[in-house]
Order: structure tokens, then C-alpha cells, then sequence
């Protein structure tokens, strides 16, 4: 008789369009906190814990650069320094009542849930003049899917550890709406670690991929990798490096920089690991050499010994492949394929005029990443779907109307 009703659960599941019964909540995420009507369009915030040994504290620029900010120090309990083995959940107006199918939005380097999907003008730069006050949250929202976004505790954190969260909240929406698959769209460095979690590339402790993502949309992500701190290394670190009045919170690949007469050092800032610092991991794990298709900026001071490494005039590093060798997953990540189960979409950006940042222009990009790396399909099983847009740059693609036009057309 039991199992006769679990056959007949299974069939109505089936019915419905659920697919096979969602398990329950994995006993090593514990809830810590929720906040009902976050504001930006978000219907609540949730704090989850997991308590999987491997998941670390992961190190922070002392000065604050990159610090939680705005809400999001209140979502992770008034902590700016949260471990990365704390992640927020985000759940749009309508998650629980929309038709149509879930969706896991994941946010890239330096950003948050917020202004990445729901208020592109919470920041100071959304890639354009006028920064619209709603993004693609509420757009997909309006269109009837339940959509989620996840925020990681580490602007620039490890993207292996970021994988693990991705699969946690993934396990929670099946969860909660019962069904067994999610659509995932990863902006920028997030979809390295959207791809590193569907490739079972992962940590030795971590989890490999259980077959819940139905469709996976890159915007703007790094499939190739890319060189952009290497190749315009003078100018990366003048922005970056303190002593010479720099604030980005961003990788430099130098290890020394001659600030205003002073040899100086800045560990923590390097995308190599040096004395003991190894604040930008995620970003060393983006890295592939492009200087074999579209050379090096020469125009910059330094530029042979930025790239390839050495001693220069007024700076030193290790150069681009030793931090490659150190730990990059483009390598991994290709050789390890995206299952061809998963129907994979890839979005571009061709307008390289970020503005107020240091464009990509050796070739094709939208101002960071480039357009052949964007479009990059090596190790993806299925190529569903490929799409050049080229009037918007790196930042538009999470907001524009053309681009969430074309992510809804995928997700249809």
C-alpha cells in the first residue's frame, strides 16, 4: 500500500510538471536568521549556515575595501567579515505563487544580490549614466518565474567555496517549491562558480553536481578566462594600490610598486598568495593569457615584466602564469566539461565603454571581459544558445531591456 502512494505522489508530481519529489533540506545548512520585506523588490532574506568542515573565514583587505556593505551587513548579523560558509538567500515578490519555472541568480566579483539583480543604482556605477532603479529580479518576476538570488560572504572569495553555496541554495529552493531542477544564470565571476558546481569542480571535501539545474545562462562570464589585471598592470595597480592613493577593492599583479618615491609592498593586494595574504583568490582562478591572440597594452610602464614577470623599473611580480599555475580553473573547468544534460546559454557583451574604469581594448570585449571568452563554448556539452549584443558593456548585461529580453526568450 506505501508504496503504491508513492507511486501515485510521484505520478501527480509528474502531472503538475515537478518531476520527481524534492528531497528535504540537507541536515548541514542550518537557518540563522530571516528578514521579511527587504525592500528592491525582494520579499524576504534569509542567513544560512553550513556547517560542512572545509568551509573557511577567508581573508580580508584590512583597510575595508571589501567589507559587506549597505544591508547586507545586517542580513549576515552585523558582521562585514562573514566566513564564507555563510551565504544570503534572496526570494523575489512572487517566488511562491508565480507559474513558471525557478530561478537562481548568481552575482559576480565585487557586487551583492542587490544591486546586481534588483537596483543597479544602489552603487556608484551600473555601466551606464542613468542607472534604472529595478533589474532583471523584478523583470523575470513580472514574466512569472520564482526567482532566488544567492549573496556570497566574499566579494572575491575562493569560487570553489562559492560552487558549494551555489548547490546549498539550489537544495533549498527544491526544497521549498518541491520541484527538482532550477534554472541558473551566473553575471561575470559568478559563472565560474555556477560552472565549477554543475563540472563537479570542487573542493576535496566538497559536493559534486545532483542534476538540479534545468538551464544555465552565462552573462558576461569569463569561459575563456581572462588576462585584464596582467595586461594593463600600471594602470590596475595605480587604482588598487594604496600608497599611491589607489581604493578599488581589486587584485594588482604586482608584489612591489614604486609609490610617489617609495618602493612599497601591499600583500594582501596581489593576486599571487604573499606572506601569508591571499585576499583575491577567485580572481587568481579567472586567469588564461590572451597575450597569444591580442598582445599586451605596451603603452604601460613596466608592461614586459607586469605580464611576463620581474624586476621593473618601478614595480615587480611573478607574472601571469605563475598565478595561472597557482590555482586558475579555466584549464579545469573546460577539461571537465558541462554536462551535456544541461542546455547552456552564453550572453555578450560587445561595448567596451565602461565608464570611469580602464577599458579592455586590445580586442572585441565589453570593456572586461572579451567577447571571444564571453562566447568561449570549449567543454560545454550542449550550446543551446549564443548572443552578441553589441551595445552593452560588462555591467548593462545584468539590467539592459535587451538582455533580460533575450535571458527570458532562454528561459521560456
Amino acid at each position: 500500500m506505501r508504496r503504491l502512494f508513492v507511486l501515485l505522489l510521484t505520478i501527480a508530481a509528474l502531472a503538475l510538471g515537478l518531476g520527481p519529489a524534492a528531497a528535504a533540506p540537507p541536515g548541514y545548512l542550518s537557518l540563522e536568521a530571516s528578514f521579511g520585506s527587504p525592500g528592491n523588490g525582494w520579499a524576504k532574506v534569509e542567513r544560512y549556515y553550513d556547517t560542512t568542515p572545509g568551509f573557511r573565514t577567508e581573508q580580508y583587505p584590512a583597510d575595508g575595501r571589501g567589507d559587506q556593505d549597505g544591508a547586507r551587513v545586517t542580513w549576515f548579523g552585523g558582521v562585514k567579515r562573514p566566513s564564507s560558509a555563510r551565504f544570503l538567500l534572496y526570494s523575489a515578490a512572487g517566488w511562491n505563487t508565480n507559474p513558471g519555472s525557478a530561478v537562481l541568480l548568481v552575482h559576480g566579483a565585487n557586487d551583492n544580490a542587490d544591486r546586481a539583480w534588483a537596483n543597479p543604482g544602489e552603487g556608484t556605477n551600473c555601466g551606464a549614466s542613468g542607472c534604472p532603479s529595478t533589474g532583471l529580479a523584478q523583470q523575470l518576476a513580472a514574466a512569472g518565474h520564482r526567482v532566488f538570488a544567492v549573496n556570497f560572504a566574499h566579494k572575491h572569495g575562493d569560487n570553489l567555496m562559492q560552487s558549494q553555496v551555489v548547490g546549498d541554495a539550489l537544495a533549498l529552493i527544491r526544497d521549498r517549491l518541491g520541484v527538482a531542477q532550477a534554472d541558473l544564470v551566473a553575471w561575470s565571476k559568478g559563472e565560474v562558480a555556477a560552472r565549477s558546481y554543475v563540472s563537479s569542480v570542487r573542493p576535496s571535501w566538497g559536493r559534486p553536481y545532483v542534476g538540479d539545474v534545468r538551464r544555465l545562462v552565462t552573462l558576461g562570464g569569463p569561459n575563456g578566462g581572462m588576462d585584464y589585471v596582467y595586461a594593463h598592470g600600471w594602470s590596475f595597480s595605480l587604482a588598487t594600490w594604496p600608497a599611491c592613493g589607489g581604493t578599488a577593492n581589486a587584485p594588482s599583479p604586482h608584489l612591489y610598486l614604486t609609490c610617489y618615491g617609495s618602493y612599497t609592498a601591499q600583500p594582501c593586494l596581489g593576486v599571487l598568495p604573499s606572506g601569508g595574504y591571499d585576499c583575491y583568490p577567485g580572481q587568481r582562478q579567472l586567469l588564461a593569457r590572451w597575450d597569444g591572440l591580442y598582445g599586451v597594452d605596451q603603452l604601460t610602464q613596466d608592461w614586459w615584466t607586469t605580464y611576463y614577470g620581474g624586476q621593473g623599473y618601478y614595480s615587480s611580480g611573478q607574472g601571469i602564469q605563475a598565478a595561472i599555475d597557482a590555482g586558475s580553473l579555466i584549464g579545469p573547468l573546460q577539461q571537465a566539461g558541462i554536462p551535456a544534460s544541461i542546455p547552456s546559454y552564453l550572453l555578450a557583451g560587445g561595448s567596451a565603454d565602461l565608464p570611469g574604469l580602464l577599458n579592455e581594448n586590445r580586442g572585441p570585449s565589453d570593456g572586461l571581459v572579451f567577447t571571444a571568452s564571453a562566447l568561449d563554448t570549449t567543454g560545454i556539452g550542449t550550446v543551446a544558445g549564443t548572443r552578441l549584443l553589441t551595445g552593452l558593456n560588462h555591467l548593462e548585461l545584468g539590467w539592459a531591456p535587451a538582455a533580460a529580453a533575450q535571458i527570458q526568450t532562454w528561459l521560456s
